[in-house]
C-alpha cells in the first residue's frame, strides 16, 4: 500500500476550464514517466471551474521527486495563464485502503 499522497486544488480562470482539462489530461500521460508516482489521478470537482490532481507514492523521496518534476514545472509555468489563484498542495499520509 502507497504511504503518501499529494492533492493539489486548481481553481481554474472564467473561460480557462478546457485549457485546464486539457493540461490535466497531458498531465497523465507525463505521470508516466515518473517511476515513484504510484497513482496519479486528474479529477473535476463538483464547483464551477474546481480541479483536483490526486497521486500516492510508496516514500517521501517519490513525493519529493514529483513536487520537483515536469508535471510541477509544467503547471507552475502556465499557472498565471489558466487558474485564477496559486494551486494548493497538500502532503497527505495514507492510512488505509481497500484492497
Amino acid at each position: 500500500m502507497a504511504k503518501f499522497a499529494l492533492y493539489g486544488e486548481l481553481k481554474a480562470k472564467p473561460g480557462k476550464e478546457a485549457e485546464v482539462e486539457a493540461f490535466l489530461k497531458q498531465g497523465a500521460s507525463m505521470a508516466g514517466n515518473e517511476p515513484a508516482t504510484l497513482d496519479w489521478y486528474a479529477i473535476k470537482e463538483d464547483k464551477p471551474g474546481v480541479y483536483g490532481i490526486f497521486d500516492t507514492f510508496d516514500d517521501e523521496a517519490g513525493r519529493e521527486a514529483h513536487l520537483n518534476g515536469a508535471i510541477a514545472k509544467a503547471l507552475m509555468a502556465k499557472a498565471d495563464e489558466l487558474l485564477s489563484e496559486p494551486p494548493k498542495i497538500r502532503k497527505i499520509d495514507l492510512l488505509a485502503e481497500k484492497a
